[in-house]
């Protein structure tokens, strides 16, 4: 049953996404700034209320009504819920406790180390001795990063390695996981005499006139466990930044980079108990048994999933960036997951698609209630006409709440406006070695 709310807003969260509102009790915001995710109150007008109610009516003829989750709030007002408290299988949502947890433990300018070292000699552009690649973690280090990287060794007279390429620490390629693989993909980015059309195309993408390596290796790829403390470090490349790397998973909804990610913070119960604390829900209504959403298992509430993106956006203030610098925003970012939606413009959204489950959650810009934050997850094996459902649900809400004005500045992607760089950027390659 439809579980619903009224009352007034609260000014000071509507102020700052540009609305002007009546005045509120003092005590009404203090109380809600010790917990943003805290609903302080119902709201009293239907509109919303009313909009839910036809959505999930649009549904009971697909015979899964019991099945369904939805939370819609504007700061710390109810504006609808119905099962938002249950936590129910929620695909990629998963991916924002991945994104959580990674920032409340790195931060968003934090960057990954992948060293490059030798335990031999440079002499006429042969390296004689092994070629040792250290990885830290990177969960995009990608055709591109490899290519910069090669450059970079070459410019320090390497065209030839006469050892081995040798894999340690957590090093992945394209995604890659297992360490002796990820190495021969290095290997083959190092050389372009053996590059197939895949990396050349994204060679492409890379700034005219870049360079293409051209670094023999003669040994074979190996891995190894052990770092001999006598070895000489050449080059220390920095991933891009982790708000970047966040962005590119969220956009792409990358299982891959979020497995990754889970598998640095400690694995999936840590994702979670990081997860459900940064967002202050209980730990019962985020429920993980990976990074990426893989499986039924992975249980999340709307309200969970709602709270951990509001708490996202706080997290990001200090940092001069908002949620919408992590997940893709409708109108903006025509790639991905986006590709065949039909939702608000400026919505910022991240979704979720499994066999028998589709789920959308994100932050909507509206003259009349500022910042609307929803979560709609469905059960079922209707995937396409539940995704045309949560678009309409969305575009009927904005119909009554009215377009934004402006877009407000909490929703302004700042990233690219900053000093981040991209992919294969070969300033994040820092030569060590001054022999």
């Amino acid at each position: 049953m439809l579980q619903l709310f009224g009352s007034g807003l609260v000014s000071l969260w509507l102020d700052k996404a540009g609305v002007k509102v009546a005045t509120v009790d003092p005590l009404e915001v203090l109380l809600w700034q010790s917990s943003p995710s805290l609903v302080l109150a119902p709201d009293r007008s239907p509109v919303a209320s009313i909009t839910v109610q036809q959505y999930l009516k649009s549904l009971q003829t697909l015979g899964v009504e019991a099945n369904q989750g939805v939370w819609i709030q504007s700061g710390p007002v109810l504006l609808a819920n119905h099962q938002g408290t249950v936590p129910i299988p929620a695909a990629s949502l998963t991916k924002i406790a991945t994104s959580i947890a990674a920032l409340s433990t790195w931060g968003a300018n934090y960057q990954f180390d992948t060293t490059v070292s030798t335990n031999g000699t440079i002499s006429k552009g042969v390296l004689q001795g092994d070629l040792i690649v250290q990885g830290n973690g990177d969960p995009l280090f990608v055709w591109e990063e490899a290519i910069a990287l090669g450059n970079t060794l070459q410019s320090m007279g390497i065209n030839r390695v006469q050892g081995n390429l040798i894999i340690t620490g957590t090093f992945a390629m394209n995604y890659n996981f297992n360490p002796v693989a990820s190495g021969e993909l290095l290997k083959q980015a190092f050389n372009a005499a053996n590059w197939s059309n895949t990396v050349e195309n994204q060679y492409l993408t890379l700034a005219p006139g870049t360079i293409r390596p051209q670094i023999v290796i003669s040994g074979t790829v190996q891995q190894s466990q052990i770092v001999n403390p006598k070895q000489i470090l050449l080059v220390r490349h920095r991933s891009l930044l982790l708000s970047q790397i966040l962005k590119e998973m969220n956009v792409y909804s990358n299982n891959e980079m979020s497995e990754m990610l889970a598998y640095l913070l400690g694995g999936a119960q840590v994702v979670q108990q990081k997860a459900a604390t940064a967002a202050n829900v209980p730990l019962a209504e985020i429920q993980l048994v990976n990074g990426s959403g893989l499986g039924v298992e992975n249980r999340i509430s709307p309200r969970a999933a709602c709270a951990m993106l509001m708490s996202i956006q706080k997290r990001l203030s200090p940092y001069q960036l908002t949620v919408a610098d992590l997940f893709p925003v409708s109108g903006r970012d025509r790639r991905g997951t986006l590709l065949t939606r039909q939702i608000p413009l400026n919505t910022v959204i991240k979704t979720g698609t499994l066999n028998d489950v589709s789920a959308l959650a994100g932050v909507m810009p509206t003259r009349d209630r500022g910042l609307v934050w929803f979560a709609i997850i469905n059960r079922g094996s209707a995937i396409e006409r539940f995704r045309n459902e949560q678009d309409r649900l969305l575009q009927n809400l904005l119909k009554q709440l009215q377009v934004a004005p402006v877009v407000p500045a909490a929703l302004t992607p700042r990233l690219q406006d900053s000093n981040s760089q991209p992919l294969g950027e070969a300033r994040r390659n820092e030569i060590m070695y001054k022999g």
